[in-house]
Parts: structure tokens; sequence; C-alpha cells
């Protein structure tokens, strides 16, 4: 925790630090030049070193480069990446002068975006997909909608995790209530993604994983519509695939602090280092520590992050990458989000909670190993394999009402929660092109793998208050508990105590596709397919074993070199676990994409834009059976148990159009903006299914969903480097996790946030300094429910939410070395 007085004086030495190294400077001299291919095209992003010493940087978007502060001298300057013959010039630099020497690459521009795709770095707009969604072109080409979040925009505008924000970039996301901090859960296209971490599905609690922090995060990819040749198995409507930081071959650090409203003081450090100077070793460390409260009482946040990983250059062609993350959290128990009451949202203070202080907090340690092997065969053709761990360790508690009674009092429960998640996963990818006559083609195969075990305590429960003097929400007593705290037996293993809740998945997949391009690679046809097997087990049910052979079909045109219109017709399937009343097995749920759309790069790449049109149509979705009733609980006469049976629904179907402007509009001026209109409704009723009909709304969307960000940098004069940003995000006809077609008032409110901040920075220094919610308005999600607490004397509805903080602020100082 870092005190005003403390900050001041680090930033002090800051200054007066890079006001020393601007004066050494002037002693020194500069090296310029510019990397070309043999087409003529810049050649960005390409790792430009002194040989023997620590000088390096990276050439620019057009292939420009600039190394400072040189002493006179004779010297060899070297450029090299992953798959290049590395090219050496002599140089001699002399005192007070500028020296130039100019490459030219002998690959062409196709073979470097490979290389050079991990140095993409400090822009809004990203032009090629990572080397982990297993695509070989520019994202212009691609038949399918991919929008990519930079880290210079989640630094920009001062995210700290998933769940804080992010979401904003994206057309159509949006996050429903769960757990709070817990998980992340975005929504698109009407269900919920899947979420990736460099490639692989880290999804094995149906919920998870724990949402990442940004510290060890360097982009995030969202991929629109189904995916056959990322997922072994996913929901159709897309994923998020989170890219962590990896060593980039360049000598540089940055550390930074943060402190914020309600008790937030945050610190991150970022090394990047060459272990060997000839480049082939490297290491980078990413870690960060924060205290965190909260705008309601008796909540926290507490987390710490770590996260180091290695590259080894095996040999000119062969790459090896190791990378390992810790996170580490401390927070109140999880559920303390929530707010209940059955007289309507929002009826409750912003700040009120149901949280009993004294109930312990929740551990959680999150392991995650990742081992890639990539060798280039030749410049065309490469392969990958690779492998995942991932080990999550919970101990702890949530929270959930056992009564909410119309009088305004409510019965509150503390239950246990520990848990334990492993997953081991493995892939391995053949990437290549070929030629055949006129027509160019782009393979892709390979298959994935992967075992995956969940298994949880949530048997145990403890009402925090009596029957008879139940929690007012009027007059509220957070003293001492009226039936005293939970003493939960944990004195047999979790195996043994969670016997029953586990969750099982095997999966194994091949796949192979081919994008065949005709006409000098300006029409682009996608063939692929996709055979996958998966076996999964939840709760204690039968085993359910589903294998399935789907197909994509893929077709990109590129009017000119800047604008590309597609189509794709696309399937996916996912095995679900359920227990169906009348005892029949479950069916995978499938689901059908149907997309198309235009891309168009402007101002020679420096903006995008993307306009989409999709339908998705999914079959036997199961959906939660409303005739679930109460039955006798022998164990606790007083809080009878709820049915868990589910329903097939029968056909649903989710539309939309999107659109995603992203990138710098003009010198100093950037833009992210977005809309999207999503409806998803409910096209077939299975046989027998009641409670349903044709025509209902199915939530999992807002309907209306629009956001911006809008950022501009002085580019000259004495307030260089100075800026100032504002954005907003607007939500309307929300339908997240429940909808009514007949009372309103069960209906989430729209939602409009507005921010905004300022920032300075030079080569060495960033301040940023931004303010959140800034008209301070109640802002929240939920859900009306319907039915969990009707037993006898119980209300037959309830509303449910979670309020977002007020108006709040943040200020950040970084530094670069």
């Amino acid at each position: 925790m870092y005190s005003k007085a403390t900050l001041r004086s680090i930033t002090i030495v800051f200054m007066l630090l890079s006001l020393s190294l601007n004066a050494f400077s002037q002693q020194t001299s500069t090296i310029k030049g510019k990397i070309t291919t043999s087409d003529g095209q810049p050649a960005a992003f390409i790792s430009v070193g002194l040989k023997g010493l620590t000088q390096n940087t990276l050439s620019d978007d057009n292939g420009n480069f600039t190394l400072n502060k040189i002493k006179p001298g004779n010297y060899t300057l070297k450029v090299s990446a992953v798959g290049l013959i590395s090219q050496e010039k002599n140089i001699t630099v002399t005192a007070g002068e500028t020296a130039s020497l100019n490459f030219i690459l002998t690959e062409n521009k196709e073979a470097l975006q490979e290389v050079t795709i991990e140095g993409k770095k400090n822009k809004y707009k990203v032009s090629l997909p990572s080397a982990s969604l297993r695509l070989n072109e520019p994202l212009l080409e691609a038949p399918q909608n991919i929008q990519t979040v930079s880290e210079q925009l989640i630094k920009d505008q001062q995210i700290i995790s998933m769940s804080d924000g992010l979401i904003r970039n994206v057309s159509g996301a949006a996050r429903s209530e769960h757990w709070g901090d817990l998980y992340t859960n975005i929504k698109m296209r009407g269900s919920q993604v899947q979420a990736m971490r460099n490639g692989f599905n880290f999804v094995n609690s149906y919920w998870g994983p724990l949402t990442e922090d940004m510290s060890f995060v360097d982009h995030i990819e969202f991929v629109k519509g189904p995916a056959g040749f990322m997922l072994g198995n996913g929901d159709p409507s897309g994923l998020y695939n989170v890219v962590t930081k990896k060593p980039t071959g360049i000598n540089k650090g940055e550390v930074s602090f943060t402190i914020g409203s309600f008790d937030l003081y945050r610190t991150a450090i970022d090394l990047d280092h060459k272990i060997t100077a000839d480049g082939k070793f490297l290491f980078r460390l990413n870690a960060a520590a924060q205290t965190k409260g909260s705008f309601r009482p008796y909540e926290s946040n507490d987390r710490y992050t770590f996260a180091p990983s290695l590259s080894y250059q095996l040999s000119r062609k062969t790459k090896i990458t190791a990378e390992y993350a810790l996170q580490n959290a401390k927070m109140t128990e999880v559920g303390s989000y929530y707010i209940f009451s059955p007289n309507g949202y929002a009826t409750l203070p912003r700040d009120f909670t149901f949280t009993q202080p004294g109930v312990p907090d929740t551990r959680i340690n999150d392991h995650s190993a990742f081992v890639n092997l990539q060798h280039n065969f030749s410049d065309t053709w490469k392969a990958t394999a690779q492998v995942a761990y991932s080990k999550y360790l919970q101990t702890g508690y949530s929270s959930w009402p056992s009564a909410v009674y119309t009088n305004n009092t409510i019965i509150r429960n503390v239950g246990i929660w520990d848990a334990e998640s492993t997953m081991k996963l493995a892939q391995f990818f053949i990437n290549g092109q070929a030629n055949t006559g006129g027509i160019v083609h782009r393979i892709l195969a390979g298959f994935d793998g992967g075992k995956k075990h969940y298994i949880a305590d949530f048997n145990q429960s403890h009402d925090l208050d009596l029957a008879s003097a139940p929690f007012d929400v009027n007059n509220p007593n957070y003293g001492f508990p009226g039936n005293g705290y939970p003493s939960f037996d944990r004195s047999l293993s979790l195996q043994e105590r969670g016997a029953a809740n586990n969750i099982d998945q095997k999966y194994l997949s091949a796949y192979i596709q081919d994008e065949l391009g005709f006409f000098n690679n300006k029409l682009r046809l996608t063939l692929a397919g996709r055979y996958t097997y998966v076996n999964q087990s939840a709760y204690g049910g039968t085993p359910n074993t589903a294998k399935k052979v789907t197909p994509r079909l893929g077709l990109s045109y590129s009017v000119d070199k800047n604008t590309s219109i597609y189509a794709v017709y696309d399937q996916s399937f996912v095995p679900q676990s359920g227990i169906l009343r009348n005892g029949q097995e479950n069916l995978p749920l499938t689901g059908t994409n149907y997309e198309a759309g235009i891309k168009k790069d402007w101002l020679d790449g420096k903006w995008n834009t993307t306009l989409s049109v999709y339908r998705i149509v999914k079959q036997n979705e199961l959906g939660t059976d409303p005739t679930n009733s109460f039955i006798p609980n022998p164990a606790d006469p007083a809080n009878p148990i709820r049915e868990n049976y589910s329903i097939v629904i029968g056909e649903k179907r989710a539309q939309g159009i999107e659109f995603d402007v992203r990138g710098e509009i003009t010198a100093g001026l950037k833009l992210i903006a977005n809309y999207a209109y999503t409806d998803g409704k409910i096209t077939k009723v299975a046989d027998g299914v009641q409670g349903v009909a044709v025509g209902e709304v199915v939530p999992g969307f807002a309907k209306h969903t629009s956001n911006a960000w809008l950022s501009y940098t002085l580019q000259n004069g004495a307030l260089k480097g100075t800026g100032i940003s504002a954005g907003f995000s607007h939500l309307a006809g929300r339908a997240m996790g429940t909808f009514s077609g007949t009372n309103e008032e069960r209906n989430l409110p729209n939602y409009f946030k507005l921010d905004g901040g300022l920032f300075w920075e030079n080569k060495s220094l960033r301040i940023n300094a931004n303010v959140f919610n800034v008209l301070d308005k109640y802002l929240f999600t939920g859900a009306y429910y319907t039915g969990y607490w009707n037993a006898p004397n119980y209300d037959l509805g309830v509303y449910s939410w979670q309020a977002e903080a007020p108006r709040n602020y943040r200020l950040s100082i970084a530094y670069k070395f």
C-alpha cells in the first residue's frame, strides 16, 4: 500500500532520471534505417540490434527503425526474426551525427506475417491473428468476424482484469452477473462464449476460468460464430482467446503503480530480456500485486500474479517457449455482490450488502503452464506442438439466501465451496502453403485432445439468521449473526466430500482445412471438416459419449487490397449434462451459423471497419424444467429441496448485425466504436415441453449494444504527448439472465455508462488518470427468479441484481526502461 507522499517521491525520481538520460543522449548518436521486403513492402516489427550488445529495437508499421544513445565507434547491425536468415551490416557512428542503413529481406510479406505478429504492439488496430488461432492469413482475408483488443488499448483504459470493462471494445459483447469477479462470463450472439487461453479451451466448471489479471495478458481476440479449427467442441456463438505475454527479444522493462477509489493499490512489473547476447535464449517476467476494496462494506478482492516465461531458439528453424502463471486471490465470500428483493430492481441503496462481516475469505490458487514448440520446415510450412496444464485450487464460501420474504426480511445462508480443477491439454497442427497450377492452397491440419476433471464440495451450508429473527432489510444488523457463524467439516479430503460433484470430460478431435486462392489469391474458398469425440459426465450422472463431423465452408473475395467481402457456413456441437425427467439420454447441442460481411482497411491500414450479419440456429439445447418444484428434505425439514430436472427446449435462433471500427483515424486520434443488434428466440418447442412457447425470447443478450472510446494525443508543441480520452457504453433491451414479454418491471432497464480520462507520456514515462461512471448512475445487471423460493411461506418472485461502482477514479504512473 503506497501513500500519496511515496508516490510523489517515486514520480520525482523518475522525472529526474529521465532528464539525466536526455542529457546523456546529447553526447551520443543515432542509427536510423528502413526494412523492406523484396516486393517493396515495409517489413513491420522486425528485431534490429547491435551485435554483441544489448541495444535493440523493432521496426515500426512503415518498416522504419531508430537506435538512440549510441556511442561513437564501429558496429555490426543485425536484423533477425524467427524463420529468417539473419542479416548483418557494418556501420560507423560519429559523435553527434545520425547514421543510416537500410535492409531488404528476401522473404515475401506473407512469410513474414507469422514471424512478426508477436511484435505487433502499441496500437488499437491489429492486422494479424496470433499464432494460437492457427490462421495463416491477415484478418482482412479471413472469412469470419474477428476483433482484437490490443495491449495499448488495455493500458489506455486502465483495465486490470478480464471482468473490468474490457468487453466495451467488441460489438455485441455483454457480461451477465455471476459470482462477481470470480468468472468473466461473456455473452455474444445470444449465448455465453467459450473462454480460451493461448488457443486452449480453459472452461472446466461451466463458468470458469478465473478471470485473468491483465499483467500477463498481451491481447485478447474475440472470434464471432463457430470456429471448428479452434475448438474441439464449443458454443456456436463464438469465443475469446486470451494471448499471454511472451519474450520478444527486445531488452526492455516497465514498472507501473496504480491507485484508485475504494482503496485500490496496485503495482505491476514487466521485464523482457535476452539471456544470451545472440538472442537465442530469452526471458520475460510479468508480476502484479494489488489490494482492492469496494463501495460495498465488508468486501475486498486482493490478488497477486507471477508469470515467468522462457524461449530458446534451438536452431534457425526451431523454437521452444515455456510459460507459467500463478494467480492468487483472497476475496470476500463468493456471492457477496448479489442483492435480493421482492420489490423490484435497484430498490435498495447501491452500497447495500447482505454480506456478514466475519465470514472467512475465499482463497484461490490458479496455476497454468504452457509449452510450445514450433518448427519451420521452410518459409511456407510450419509445425506446432503445444501442451497446457492447469490446476485450480479453491477453499472458500458462497452466499445465497435460504428464503426471501415479502416483508423485506431474508434468511442469509453461507455454503462451503471448496473446489479443485485439473486440465491436461495437447495440440499439434501444421500450417502450409502450396501452389497447384494457378491455385494457392493455405492448408491447416492437426488434432487436439484433453482431459478435464472438476470436483467441488458445496454440500454443506449454514443459515446465518434464525427463522424467528430473519435479517431485516429495513433495519440491517451486521453484528453477531443470530444463528452464529458456519463451522464446516473439512476432516475428509475434498475427493471424499465432493464425490457426487464431479465433472469429467475427455475429448479428441482431428481437422483439416484448405483455403484455395484463385485469380492471384483475390478469391478464396475455404473447405474444412472436423471430427470430434467427447466423453463427459457431471454430478454423478451417466457418462455421455458424443461424436460428430462438423463441416466448414467459407468464401472471401478481395475487392481491392484494402477491401474484402466474405460469407461462411459453419457448424459446431456441445455435449450436454443434465437430468431429464423422463430418464432419456441427452443429445449434444448442435449449432449452425450463417454469416456474411465486409471488411475494409482505411488510410494504408491505420484503421479498419467490419460489418457482419449472421443467423445461428441451435437444436437440442437444454434448459431448466419450469415444472421443477420443492420436495421434502429429510435432513432439514425447514429447507425443502428444489428439483433440478432439465428439458430439451427444441430449436433456438439468434440473429443480428454487428459493426466495428478501430484504429488511428488521423495522427493522434484513435477510435474504437461498435454497434450490434441481437435477437434470440425459440423457433420450435420439443414434444411434451411445457412452460415455453415459440416466439419467446431466450435470455443471453442485449438487443441493442453500442460502445465508443475516443482518444486524442497532441503530436507537437510544448504539450506533446498530452491527451484526452472519453467513451461510453449503452445497452438497450437487455435480456441477460431472464426476460418477460408481459411484465416490463421484471426486465432490466437500459444501461448507459460514461468514462473519461487525461494522460501524458513520452518515451519513458506515462501518467494516466481515468474517471469511470462519470454521470454517477446506479448501474447494475441481474435477473428475476420465479419458483426458486416458492416453498410454503416463501415469495413467488424475487429480483436479484449486482450493482456497479459509483463514480470512481484511477491514477497510474508507468516508467519504461
